[in-house]
């Protein structure tokens, strides 16, 4: 009887159990978004995306002076029903999705600003825009693409806002300012989003972001697990010598020649000192001004360059050898030499847990072409930031046309740099199911 009892007891338990398994697999928190549904609703949503896209294009702003751009995206998110907060870094705008489930929160971010290029691509909403930079007036030009991320992000946001009941979590829709840098003298961009306290407000469990050209195939997608973009410092070097007239140098200390040397040298750290099997590293020196007249030599020479790295340590190490190498040459021609190293940007780097988790989606995404994995890109993202506070992805989209050589093909910051537009929408879908499958996942 004791046993039969046993016996009875154990098989209810199975029972219970296994009916609680089925109910987990089957309940709308666990299944799988409706790839179908989002596709469709991905395409219905291109036309408008299209629209917002020549809209920003043909109205481009510069950093922390995107006023009209702000409007018109917190426009669009508001017609959404979205919850959005503007100002953020000036002229940043950010909108809150919740859906119809507790879940975890993803962030979804694009960038806002426009370049100081005069546009020379012939399209009917080309930009004409003219506006003041660094004292000159310059034409601007979306000419690295921010026009289509805040056209894919806007259409993102409307195929999730269609779907938010289903959705266990919520989704944070970041359009940021001034991600090709702030003037001189101003703060911006990703930085000081996150320094005005964005992800204390918001709190997002991840971020993905991506980026248009970059050379890519047509209808391409690509994402390198890890450092994937360079970190960039600003490097600047004073070499201090004694004034002389051209004709007896002995007579002082040529800044010039020195300076020469210390070009130079600089090129051994990369090639002789640091090991380039781990990661590559570039210093290079793009402005050199000294002197006034032909035949005196002057007493300082000043130099300005940019340094790229991927690895935190050796970009340490990088800049210790920097110094030692600039002020021992000028030390060994009785001349000395200030060194002022300022960091810039740090490394993108994909979490390789998150990138490793979402390649699948990537891959549905993308169909019968292949993910692709890209070479490093020494450019540098100031999405490095958010992906130092939490897990990010980065991926790139190709804006070619097909059939076209992309490596051919004008680059970003050209101002012959165009977009094929059907491309945008898989960049829409991949917004929409990065999100869509990080909230079912959980």
């Amino acid at each position: 009887m004791q046993i039969e009892s046993k016996f009875i007891m154990s098989s209810q338990i199975q029972y219970i159990l296994l009916g609680t398994v089925v109910m987990l697999l089957t309940s709308p928190l666990l299944a799988q978004p409706d790839y179908a549904e989002l596709d469709q609703l991905s395409a219905d949503a291109y036309t408008q995306v299209v629209d917002w896209r020549r809209h920003f294009h043909q109205y481009p702003e510069l950093s922390n002076r995107e006023f009209e751009t702000a409007k018109t995206v917190a426009t669009a998110l508001r017609d959404m029903g979205l919850e959005v907060e503007t100002g953020i870094a000036h002229t940043g705008v950010v909108a809150l999705l919740t859906g119809g489930k507790p879940g975890p929160m993803v962030a979804l971010r694009a960038d806002m600003d426009a370049l100081p290029v005069t546009e020379q691509v012939d399209l009917p909403f080309a930009s004409t825009v003219t506006s003041d930079y660094q004292d000159k007036q310059v034409g601007v030009m979306h000419a690295c693409g921010h026009d289509t991320h805040m056209a894919m992000l806007l259409g993102a946001a409307r195929v999730l806002s269609a779907v938010r009941d289903e959705l266990a979590g919520s989704i944070l829709f970041i359009f940021q300012p001034a991600e090709e840098g702030a003037p001189l003298g101003e703060q911006g961009g990703a930085e000081l989003m996150l320094k005005e306290g964005l992800f204390e407000r918001y709190q997002p469990q991840v971020i993905f972001g991506m980026h248009i050209g970059l050379n890519m195939p047509a209808g391409s997608i690509a994402v390198r697990s890890g450092p994937a973009m360079a970190a960039v410092d600003y490097l600047r070097i004073n070499v201090h010598g004694v004034q002389t007239h051209g004709a007896r140098p002995w007579g002082g200390v040529d800044p010039i020649v020195v300076g020469a040397q210390i070009v130079l040298g600089l090129q051994t750290i990369a090639s002789r000192q640091l090991n380039l099997t781990k990661a590559p590293y570039i210093i290079t020196i793009g402005k050199f001004d000294a002197g006034v007249r032909n035949n005196i030599i002057p007493d300082e020479a000043e130099m300005h360059g940019t340094i790229r790295s991927f690895d935190a340590a050796m970009q340490d190490d990088m800049h210790a050898r920097i110094h030692t190498t600039v002020e021992h040459i000028a030390a060994s021609a009785g001349a000395t030499a200030d060194v002022e190293i300022i960091r810039q940007y740090p490394a993108t780097i994909n979490d390789p847990q998150l990138t490793a988790q979402m390649l699948p989606t990537l891959e549905r995404v993308s169909g019968a072409d292949p993910v692709l994995t890209p070479e490093l890109v020494t450019g540098a993202e100031d999405f490095a930031f958010y992906a130092q506070q939490i897990p990010g992805m980065f991926i790139y989209l190709g804006a070619a046309a097909p059939g076209e050589n992309a490596s051919e093909l004008p680059s970003n910051h050209s101002p012959l740099f165009k977009v094929y537009e059907p491309n945008m929408e898989l960049g829409v879908r991949a917004y929409v199911q990065l999100a869509a499958d990080y909230l079912a996942a959980d």
